[in-house]
C-alpha cells in the first residue's frame, strides 16, 4: 500500500520583524533543519470516508473525520468530541481543492477503506525541559542529542511550550503537501507550479484556522525554505475567509496561475562558513500581543514610528546585501574567502577590522549594519513600551557577540523573550556560545539542535527519517 510522506521546515526570521506585515518591506527568513512530517497510509479496515489523524507526541491527540464525496461535492464532519482547528481546516478545504482538480471517483477510491494520517515534529519545535528533568539531565546540547526522535511532550497541544520555530505553519504545509501528493494533484518532485499551489492552499487554511490574514512568511518558508520574503496583498484571501466558502471560488482563488498572488520569493542561503544557532528562552512571549501593541504604537504615533520603521527597512536590506556579497566573494575566490573566515573565527567581531581584504571589509559592514538593526529594535522597545528586544535579552545577546567568531546575535521575528539566534563561524565558537548559555543566570536559556537548512517542502521516504518508522509501528 502506498505510503505518502511530506515534510516542511521551521523558520527563523533574521530581519524584517513587524515590517513584513507591509508589502513595501521585505524580511530575510531562514529555514531550519527542524521539520514536520505528515505520513498518510491507506487502510483496509476502516469505514469508507473515515480519516483518522494522530499526533503521537501529545496527550489526547487523536481525531477522526468523515469525508464523503457525492456528485463532486464534499461532505466533511468531525466525529470526535475533541477538535484540532488547524488539522480540521486543513483537511476540509484541501480536500475541496483536490475535488476541483482530479476525478471524484479517484478521491472516492482512495477514501474507500479510510486513511490514517500521522503528524510529528522534530524535538526542537517544543521545549524538552520537562523531558530532561524527568531523565535527570541538564539542559545541554549533549543531553538533547540523547533524546529519542519525536519524543513525547507529556503535554496536550494547548499546554505544550513551543520554541517559536513556526510549528503551526510547518504542520499545515506538510499536511497540505501530503494530501495533494496522496490524491495525485502534485508530483513527488514538487515542481515550481506545484509548490505555488501548496503555498496558496497552506496560506489560506493557516489564515482561516488562525482567524486572520497574517504576514505569511512562516508558511512561505515552510514551502520554499530560506529566502527574501515580501508578503502577498491580504485582499487575495479576504473573499474566501469564510467557513462556508464556495468550492469553486476557493479553488480558483488558490490556483497557482492566479496572478493576484503577488508575494515575492527570492532564494537565499547563508554564506559558506556561517552557521545558525538557536536557543529557547523559558520566559515566554505571546507574539500576537506584541504585534498588536507595536501596531497600536505605529497607529497612534505615526511620525515617530515611521522614522524607526523606514530606518529598519534600510538596514535590514543592507544586512541581506552583505550576506549575498559574501556568497559572491566566495564564488570569486574561495581560497581567500576561507582564509578570512578562519582568521575571523579566532577574533571577536569588534576586531575584524584588523583583517585585510574585501571579505573582511564586507564582514565588518555586516556586523555594523546588524548592530544598527539591533539598536533600532531597542529604540522601538523604548518608544513603544513593547519588549521587542528587552534589556534582559540585550545583555544575553551582548555576551554572545563578545565571543570570538560570533558574527551576530539577535531576537528573531517579533522578538520578546521566546528565543534568540546566533550566527557563528566555527564549531569552537559554537561550543563557547553554548557555555555562555549553560551558565547564564538571568534567563533560562536552552539550546536547540537545529541549524540553517535552505530546503523547503519535500517528499521523503520512511527509511530516510530516523525514528519515524518507530513512531508508526
Amino acid at each position: 500500500m502506498m505510503t505518502t510522506i511530506a515534510s516542511a521546515p521551521g523558520k527563523v526570521l533574521l530581519t524584517g520583524g513587524y515590517l513584513v506585515l507591509e508589502q513595501e518591506f521585505s524580511g530575510l527568513v531562514v529555514g531550519t533543519s527542524a521539520r514536520f512530517y505528515t505520513v498518510i497510509r491507506p487502510q483496509t479496515d476502516l469505514t469508507a470516508g473515515t480519516i483518522t489523524v494522530n499526533s503521537p507526541q501529545f496527550e489526547q491527540a487523536l481525531w477522526k473525520y468523515k469525508a464523503i464525496v457525492t456528485q463532486d461535492k464534499l461532505d466533511f464532519d468531525s466525529i470526535t468530541e475533541s477538535r484540532n482547528k488547524f488539522v480540521e481546516t486543513c483537511l476540509k478545504y484541501t480536500l475541496q481543492v483536490i475535488l476541483e482538480r482530479v476525478n471524484h471517483s479517484l478521491v472516492e477510491q482512495k477514501l474507500s477503506h479510510g486513511i490514517d494520517i500521522t503528524i510529528v515534529g522534530d524535538n526542537d519545535f517544543y521545549s524538552q525541559r520537562a523531558q530532561l528533568e524527568a531523565k535527570q539531565l541538564e539542559n545541554t546540547a549533549d543531553a538533547l542529542s540523547s533524546l529519542d526522535p519525536f519524543c513525547k511532550t507529556h503535554a496536550t497541544l494547548s499546554t505544550v511550550h513551543k520554541t517559536g520555530l513556526g510549528s503551526s505553519a510547518a504542520l499545515t504545509t506538510s499536511l497540505v503537501a501530503a494530501l495533494l501528493l496522496h490524491f495525485e494533484v502534485v508530483s513527488k518532485e514538487f515542481k515550481d507550479k506545484e509548490k505555488k499551489l501548496i503555498h496558496n492552499v497552506a496560506q489560506f487554511v493557516h489564515c482561516l484556522a488562525q482567524g486572520k490574514v497574517g504576514s505569511g512568511f512562516d508558511v512561505s518558508s515552510a514551502v520554499w525554505g530560506s529566502h527574501q520574503y515580501k508578503r502577498f496583498h491580504p485582499d487575495i484571501l479576504t473573499p474566501i475567509m469564510d467557513e462556508n466558502v464556495d468550492q469553486k471560488l476557493l479553488s480558483s482563488s488558490v490556483d497557482a496561475d492566479n496572478l493576484n498572488w503577488d508575494n515575492q520569493v527570492v532564494p537565499f542561503q547563508l554564506p559558506p562558513g556561517f552557521d545558525l544557532m538557536l536557543a529557547d528562552i523559558d520566559a515566554g512571549s505571546h507574539t500576537p500581543t506584541l504585534v498588536g501593541k507595536v501596531l497600536n504604537w505605529k497607529k497612534t504615533k505615526p511620525e515617530e514610528s515611521n522614522l524607526v520603521w523606514n530606518q529598519l527597512g534600510q538596514f535590514n536590506l543592507l544586512v541581506e546585501q552583505h550576506f549575498r556579497e559574501l556568497s559572491r566573494l566566495y564564488t570569486k575566490d574561495n581560497t581567500a574567502y576561507n582564509q578570512t573566515i578562519e582568521l575571523c573565527s579566532q577574533l571577536k567581531s569588534s576586531d575584524w577590522a584588523q583583517v585585510q581584504g574585501k571579505v573582511a571589509e564586507e564582514m565588518v559592514k555586516l556586523v555594523n549594519d546588524f548592530n544598527m538593526v539591533r539598536s533600532l529594535l531597542q529604540k522601538m522597545t523604548e518608544l513603544s513600551q513593547v519588549p521587542v528586544e528587552p534589556q534582559e535579552q540585550t545583555r544575553l545577546l551582548n555576551a554572545c557577540t563578545d565571543i570570538a567568531g560570533v558574527a551576530m546575535a539577535g531576537v528573531p521575528g517579533a522578538g520578546g523573550y521566546d528565543a534568540i539566534f546566533c550566527i557563528v563561524l566555527s564549531n569552537h565558537s559554537k561550543q563557547l556560545v553554548r557555555k555562555v548559555w549553560e551558565s547564564w543566570k538571568e534567563l533560562s536559556v536552552g539550546p536547540l539542535l537545529s541549524h540553517a537548512d535552505s530546503n523547503g517542502v519535500t517528499s521523503v521516504s520512511l527509511a530516510t527519517v530516523p525514528g519515524l518508522s518507530d513512531i508508526l509501528s
